[in-house]
């Protein structure tokens, strides 16, 4: 279940980098914030253009992890 949830190839969770809050792999980005601007109306070019060290490709694939999770979650 935690895989699911905190895939290694996307995510890094560490208490050494921002106490331990999920990143985006090898950056510093939390994986919220990418939530927080699509919430607030924010696009991912957007985001991708305020966080230019997050890929897109990076972005879009924990966005299908998270859709994918939240679909089979029963």
């Amino acid at each position: 279940m935690l895989q699911a949830v905190h895939p290694p190839d996307l995510i890094t969770v560490d208490p050494e980098i921002l106490g331990g809050t999920p990143v985006f792999r090898g950056t510093r980005v939390p994986v919220k914030t990418l939530f927080d601007y699509l919430e607030g109306n924010y696009s991912l070019d957007e985001f991708i253009e305020c966080f230019p060290s997050v890929p897109r490709e990076l972005a879009c694939r924990v966005l299908e992890r998270s859709e994918a999770a939240l679909l089979t979650a029963s």
